[in-house]
């Protein structure tokens, strides 16, 4: 079994990007050398926004090869994966707090060829997980109330991470762990030691006058 643990990774969001040229966004993605880019989907119902749909993410793919990690916030998300898979998304991530069969649509995303994720809301006990931790390539624990804009970072869902990492390790397992949510230069680090090693960077990544500084700060190449 593979039990080393992954390399760390920063995973930038489009939410953050201006959303009138979005593949600007994809392009400093490319130009600072990043592999993942994260994708946020929003449906009005499961959390109160709305963002991208499949033909947005077929139009970024034209654009790019990046690795897209499309996280869907969704009620129904079994229904859509089949779209956002055709569209060109890499890894598919599925909340799981609504009701329908999360197992048999992880095995879907699977079976359509991309990786498949698992995502915790701040609230949601973490081993809710627990059934399904050998069947998933990654687990999103978020660090604020998806749909929501200018929340505090989470600090109490830092020991879900722990016990992610120290599950993948009792385990054998090989799954990636993610945070989402209020990651900056403060937080990051609280998230790496704390067992993440895909990091998601919304406002953090955007907004910087040095994104190369960001990026060395969040993968700890300054420690």
């Amino acid at each position: 079994m593979m039990t080393a643990v992954p390399e760390t990774l920063l995973a930038p969001s489009l939410l953050a990007s201006d959303h009138a040229n979005l593949a600007e966004g994809i392009r400093q993605i490319e130009e600072h050398g990043l592999e993942w880019a994260h994708i946020d989907i929003m449906d009005g119902h499961f959390v109160p926004n709305l963002t991208f749909g499949p033909g947005v993410v077929a139009a970024l793919r034209n654009r790019s090869g990046l690795f897209f990690d499309v996280h869907l916030m969704l009620d129904n998300p079994d229904r859509f994966v089949e779209a956002f898979a055709r569209a060109g998304a890499n890894l598919i991530s599925i909340h799981i707090e609504p009701d329908y069969d999360v197992s048999a649509t992880l095995r879907e995303i699977r079976r359509l060829g991309c990786r498949n994720g698992l995502v915790l809301n701040p609230d949601t006990p973490v081993d809710a997980v627990l059934p399904h931790l050998d069947n998933v390539d990654l687990v999103l624990a978020m660090t604020v109330q998806p749909g929501f804009g200018g929340q505090e970072f989470r600090g109490d869902v830092l020991p879900k991470l722990e016990w992610l990492a120290a599950e993948r390790k009792d385990r054998g397992l090989a799954f990636r762990i993610e945070v989402d949510g209020g990651v900056n230069l403060e937080t990051a680090p609280r998230c790496r030691e704390s067992g993440a090693d895909t990091l998601v960077a919304g406002t953090a990544f955007f907004k910087a006058a040095d994104k190369q500084t960001v990026i060395d700060a969040f993968l700890g190449r300054n420690a």
